[in-house]
């Protein structure tokens, strides 16, 4: 009995989806989570030194992103995704073993550190082994899986954290999440990864990669692609715009509904509202990669209003336009990504992807204080329809844009 090409082409991508669900789950199922900023108060720290540790993990990743990225385009990637969460670990660890503000800033280094040594790797390693298998029309539904999973996961152990947090304490909190990073981590290196060696590039898409080459090499090439070709870095902003502002807006959803006057005990229906419709659009993310830009730009565009509205609106109606408009944003981010993967040519993928990533950090730290003096002079409903409209120029210039194909990759 022979085996037909769809059941073989399936069964070589489960070989790739199975750990990198696994991966994606288990990297965001941490039990601390919901619960660090109380752990810092408990501890005594006041809010200024609360809100210089969030300084210290969003530099730490800004500064690491692109280095690392360059470091995943030469030692197997797979290697650095299995370390990330083994960071992540060990800052956790430390703030329950000393808790103190210098072990919760060494701790968010740490922290700050691991996600930088995956970011670029994953969608990297993911584009390449969807290369090998000639199925890379498929990587926006694979991804769009992967920011559903970490949102669900970051969901489901919020809601874990309440019993575990009551029967066992810090203690047990502590335990579970260094726990998933560790499965996170054996995830991870079960991963296929076809790399000529271990500094190596990629090889798999047909992009001329695969020439052993230093550390130097792999950063200059992907600083150069980035700055030089057109149609890579008109694909790196467009990443960077439509993934920076509502990622930002999604911190303030609590405080934007206790301002509308919904109790206290009803806030995390609220939120659990918004991360079911984000969840939805990582889920969809693979048939909104198939439209047509127009009807993507289009789409993009409604998001901007759904998010205003949602915002003005009290009650359920309002909670549901907010989701549903960071639903759409979630699901462009992601097709965003698939676009730039395309654009990408030579061997320096990961330092490329790690450019957008550092340039999503850099926009979302700098929104932060910007949506601070906004929220004091309009409060939180007008500066969400506000910060909503960066996505109408977005959509308006994607609209605008037209394929183009040259002999040189479109330089």
């Amino acid at each position: 009995m022979t085996t037909s090409p769809s059941r073989a082409a399936h069964a070589r991508a489960l070989r790739l989806t199975r750990p990198l669900y696994a991966y994606a789950a288990l990297g965001e199922f941490v039990l601390l989570y919901p619960l660090y900023a109380v752990l810092f108060d408990q501890s005594g720290l006041s809010v200024a030194q609360i809100s210089s540790l969030f300084a210290v993990w969003s530099l730490t990743s800004v500064a690491v992103s692109v280095p690392a990225g360059a470091w995943a385009d030469v030692v197997p990637r797979r290697y650095l995704l299995a370390a990330a969460p083994l960071l992540s670990a060990a800052g956790f660890s430390l703030w329950l073993l000393w808790p103190g503000y210098w072990a919760f800033a060494a701790g968010f280094v740490l922290w700050g550190a691991g996600g930088a040594l995956a970011s670029g790797a994953l969608e990297a390693l993911v584009y390449t082994e969807l290369g090998h298998r000639g199925a890379t029309e498929r990587y926006a539904r694979v991804m769009g899986v992967v920011r559903a999973l970490d949102v669900a996961a970051v969901g489901a152990a919020t809601l874990l954290a309440i019993p575990v947090m009551a029967h066992g304490g810090y203690t047990a909190i502590g335990a579970g999440s260094v726990t998933a990073c560790v499965l996170c981590s054996l995830a991870a290196l079960a991963l296929p990864e076809h790399r000529a060696g271990a500094a190596a590039a990629d090889h798999a898409d047909g992009s001329g990669e695969g020439e052993p080459r230093g550390y130097r090499a792999a950063l200059r090439e992907g600083l150069a692609q980035a700055r030089s070709s057109r149609r890579v870095r008109g694909a790196i902003t467009l990443v960077v715009v439509v993934s920076s502002f509502w990622m930002m807006l999604e911190e303030y959803v609590p405080l934007l509904a206790a301002e509308s006057g919904v109790p206290t005990d009803t806030v995390p229906v609220v939120v659990l509202v918004v991360w079911v419709c984000v969840t939805a659009g990582g889920l969809l993310a693979g048939p909104v990669s198939r439209l047509p830009v127009g009807a993507l730009a289009l789409l993009l565009g409604l998001a901007a209003p759904a998010v205003a509205a949602g915002a003005l609106l009290p009650g359920p109606p309002g909670w549901v336009l907010l989701g549903a408009g960071f639903g759409v944003c979630q699901a462009a981010g992601v097709v965003a990504d698939a676009r730039l993967q395309d654009r990408i040519t030579g061997t320096s993928r990961a330092t490329v992807t790690s450019v957008a990533a550092l340039g999503t950090d850099a926009l979302t730290t700098a929104s932060y204080p910007l949506y601070a003096g906004v929220f004091t002079l309009t409060g939180h409903s007008a500066a969400f329809a506000l910060f909503a409209a960066p996505y109408l120029v977005a959509a308006l210039v994607l609209g605008r844009s037209r394929p183009r194909r040259t002999a040189s990759g479109g330089r």
